[in-house]
This record gives structure tokens, C-alpha cells and sequence, in this order.
């Protein structure tokens, strides 16, 4: 009773009928931009090993936040790049840090624009871990009440999200007992869930300026291999009240994601990183693919896989395309 009665060809024939038929669509509503911000005025600065992303100084950063808000593009995430570095990272939960400054101009220009901050250490450090570090190790406790702090500090400067990505233990907990307390109740938190020690990290690091000085994040970021334990960071993580969740990356981790969707009744986030994004443009530069539709069909992916949000450096160019 199979062919010739069903053909599953019918329903593909055209154009019209794809679109009829089609199981996952996504939206500008689904994306997040990843923007970089440094100091000075009228610094847009070409990352070269992430092409179409550069650093903003805090006016340009503004300026890139209105055009993306004015493509469909609901969200931003901060990335500081200080001028200066030290051990404690001192510059992470400074009133006038780079980030701060960054979102109360951003949320001057574009109220309505989502505003998430990633809250870390690895930028604002001089040796490039993500955590305060005693004898070449990266201590859990005392990094917990530095994020904790940064965290505050974006909230006070209006940050609508703070995005813990540090991976250490609590912190979470942390953040959020810190918000409360200082009357930030409704800040959300998403937190980098399962954040891995992954190889597509590379031209991030370059464009934060945050490759470790020594030794590796392996400690405290998740090991590749492992896929029960990041259900149980998930869900310590609900427990210590964060809001969205995320995996990174994505696309090497897309049986987390969809594993991560069927267990936990909450928005999920996933970060298309530097590398899976570079690779694209790579592959797209030397012809060996079209360049947008493999983007387009990454990100669908990511989506199909259980995604309500996807960070994305290709979030501006994607919404001009679904715009059209």
C-alpha cells in the first residue's frame, strides 16, 4: 500500500509547497548579535579571523545596535575588551567599565532593544582565565563573588539579561541572591548551562583578547565527550534560579540541545561560535560553498534542534535575508 499511493515528492514540487509543508522556520524573533565593544571614539575595528564582525568603541556600538534593532533583531550580548587587565579582573564590575558604560548608552539610544551582558572574568583578566587564580589554579569561591558583583554592576546599568559564561560552581545561586537583594529582582539570567571546552573557540579569543596565558580551561569548562553531566548542570542551574539556558556550541553539540529540549520545559538558548560561524565564511571564500545558504541552513539546524534563541555573528545579515 506504499508506492505508488505515497509519494512523498508530491509535497516538495514547488516552491509554494515547501513552504506550505515546512516543519521549522526561523524567525528574526529566534536571534541574538554578539557585539564587541573596546574604549576610545569612532573605533570600528575588522576582526580578521571573523569576517563581517568587528570591535566597536561605545558610540559605534550604538550605532550598530540601531541599525540591527531597525532589521528585526529583538538582541544584543556585550563582550568588554578594557584597556587595562590585572589579576583580579578588576575592571569587570567597575560603575565606568567598558560594558557598563556601553549598555547605559545603548539603552538611552534603543530602549526597546534587549540588552544581555556576558558576565566573565576571562577578558578583564591580565592572565586569561575566567576566575580569580591561586597557584596557577583557578579558585571556585572567591570567582563566585566576582561574577556575582559584575553581574550587580550590569543590572545598575541597565542590563535587561546577564549571561553568566564562566562555568564555575554556585554561581548561578549567586547572582541571583545578589540581584534580589539590591532590588534587581526582574534581571534575567541566562546561563551558559553547558559551556564545553571546545577547539571552535579559536577567533573569539581573538577578537576578546582573552586567550589563556597559561595552561587551558579544561578545570571548569565541560568535557566534550560527557552528555549526562550537562543535563545535571541544567537542572542545578534551574534549581539556583537562572531563567534560559544555554548550550555552546552548537552545532557540535546539537544532541545536547535537543536532549536539553525534550527534559526541560524552559527557553533554551545556543551559541553559533566563532569557529562553526568562520568555518562557513572559509569554506564560502574559497567556493567550496554558498556562503549564505550554509549559514542559513546552520542556524535551522540549531533551531530544529530545540532553540528559542540563537546567539549568532551572523544574526544582522540572516535578518536582512528573512526581511525580504
Amino acid at each position: 500500500m506504499s508506492f505508488p499511493i505515497q509519494r512523498m515528492r508530491r509535497l516538495r514540487r514547488t516552491e509554494t509547497l515547501r513552504r506550505m509543508t515546512r516543519e521549522t522556520r526561523l524567525s528574526r524573533d529566534d536571534l541574538v548579535l554578539p557585539l564587541f565593544t573596546v574604549e576610545g571614539h569612532g573605533v570600528r575595528e575588522a576582526i580578521g579571523s571573523m569576517p563581517g564582525v568587528s570591535r566597536f568603541s561605545v558610540d559605534q556600538v550604538v550605532d550598530e545596535c540601531k541599525r540591527v534593532f531597525d532589521l528585526g533583531v529583538p538582541a544584543v550580548i556585550l563582550f568588554g575588551i578594557p584597556d587595562a587587565k590585572d589579576g583580579r579582573g578588576s575592571g569587570a564590575d567597575a560603575a565606568d567599565g567598558i560594558v557598563q558604560r556601553a549598555v547605559e548608552a545603548i539603552k538611552r539610544a534603543v530602549p526597546e532593544l534587549c540588552v544581555i551582558t556576558d558576565v566573565c572574568m576571562c577578558e578583564y583578566t591580565d592572565h586569561g582565565h575566567c576566575g580569580i587564580i591561586e597557584a596557577e589554579h583557578v579558585v571556585n569561591d572567591a570567582s563566585v563573588d566576582r561574577l556575582a558583583m559584575t553581574a550587580l554592576s550590569h543590572a545598575r546599568a541597565g542590563a535587561d539579561i546577564v549571561a553568566p559564561s564562566d562555568m564555575m560552581d554556585g554561581r548561578v545561586a549567586a547572582i541571583r541572591g545578589a540581584l534580589d537583594e539590591h532590588g534587581f529582582e526582574d534581571t534575567v539570567i541566562l546561563s551558559y548551562a553547558a559551556k564545553y571546552a571546545s577547539a571552535f573557540y579559536g577567533p573569539f579569543r581573538d577578537a576578546a583578547e582573552s586567550t589563556p596565558q597559561f595552561g587551558d580551561r579544561r578545570s571548569y569548562q565541560m568535557d566534550p565527550p560527557n552528555a549526562r553531566e550537562a543535563m545535571r548542570e541544567m537542572e542545578l542551574d534551574l534549581q539556583e534560579g537562572a531563567d534560559v539556558l544555554m548550550v555552546k556550541p552548537a552545532m557540535a553539540y546539537l544532541d545536547i540541545l535537543s536532549e536539553a529540549r525534550r527534559r526541560f520545559d524552559v527557553p533554551l538558548a545556543a551559541y553559533h561560535v566563532s569557529g562553526e560561524y568562520s568555518m562557513i565564511h572559509a569554506a564560502a571564500e574559497r567556493g567550496w560553498i554558498d556562503g549564505p545558504r550554509a549559514m542559513e541552513e546552520a542556524l535551522v539546524s540549531i533551531k530544529r534542534a530545540g532553540a528559542d534563541w540563537i546567539l549568532t555573528y551572523a544574526a544582522a545579515d540572516l535578518a536582512e535575508r528573512l526581511g525580504r
